[in-house]
């Protein structure tokens, strides 16, 4: 009973890290996205590249948290925009969830892009589901040259490639970019390790002025941002490691 009152150590909150199977845990601090990347433990496989995995956390629930998000992706459907680009859309969980209170175009062109063993699996499933007209599927970002809106959910912190480098390398860029439960810090970014219990992934909360930066610099123009107040984010024993967040925001192109 007394050793539950106890503050827990770094070696104790290691093994609870990899022994996880079903909390949002972080550990660590790295000097870049790499680093975390080499620095994750042998014992576990890294990354979401696993298409077994994919089946079973497979989920059509509409979390709390996705509201703002969905807000916007509801007036951008309102206003006409039917080419949705799901970056880190796994196996197009949000075209699941979001098609229960949505009312989908018939035009609606919804593409996830994706790791090849999560693509695989999607793909499995919207053929079993009958919706592949509207739901297809990729492993390149530059696929969503060209679409009206870059819709981007709690995806941002696994990718090696900052916002402003996706944007880059696309010939055309989206009209609009809808951002949920990104990662971010107040005062700095912090390279760290998440377990999703099957694996661990490189995982960067980038400093949130630094974000905005990158969208404005980018050519966009900020229509909203929120934070996803209650969806909780901490890295024990690192320095400000209790000062991160979740975040989402709406960006148009200018002009």
């Amino acid at each position: 009973m007394l050793a539950n009152l106890l503050p827990m150590t770094p070696s104790a909150y290691r093994r609870k890290f990899l022994d996880n199977q079903d909390e949002n845990l972080f550990m660590g601090s790295f000097e870049s996205f790499a680093a975390a990347e080499a620095g994750a433990p042998e014992s576990k496989a890294v990354g979401y590249d696993n298409a077994q995995a994919a089946w079973e956390i497979y989920s059509h629930q509409i979390y709390f948290y996705d509201y703002p998000g969905l807000f916007w992706l509801s007036r951008s459907l309102d206003a006409g925009m039917t080419r949705v680009f799901d970056l880190g859309g796994h196996v197009g969980i949000k075209y699941y969830a979001f098609r229960r209170v949505l009312p989908y175009p018939e035009a609606l062109q919804w593409t996830v892009c994706d790791v090849p063993g999560v693509v695989q699996t999607g793909r499995e499933i919207a053929a079993q589901r009958s919706v592949t007209a509207q739901l297809g599927f990729t492993t390149d970002y530059r696929d969503a040259s060209g679409c009206d809106v870059l819709y981007v959910s709690g995806s941002l912190q696994y990718l090696p490639t900052r916002i402003s480098e996706v944007l880059g390398a696309l010939a055309v860029k989206p009209k609009r970019i809808v951002m949920n439960t990104t990662a971010v810090h107040p005062e700095r970014t912090i390279y760290t390790l998440n377990s999703i219990g099957f694996a661990v992934c490189p995982y960067r909360i980038q400093h949130d002025e630094e974000l905005w930066a990158d969208l404005r610099q980018s050519g966009y123009k900020r229509r909203d941002a929120w934070r996803n107040e209650g969806k909780p984010i901490e890295v024990p024993f690192v320095e400000g490691g209790d000062k991160a967040y979740y975040a989402g925001c709406c960006f148009d192109l200018a002009g």
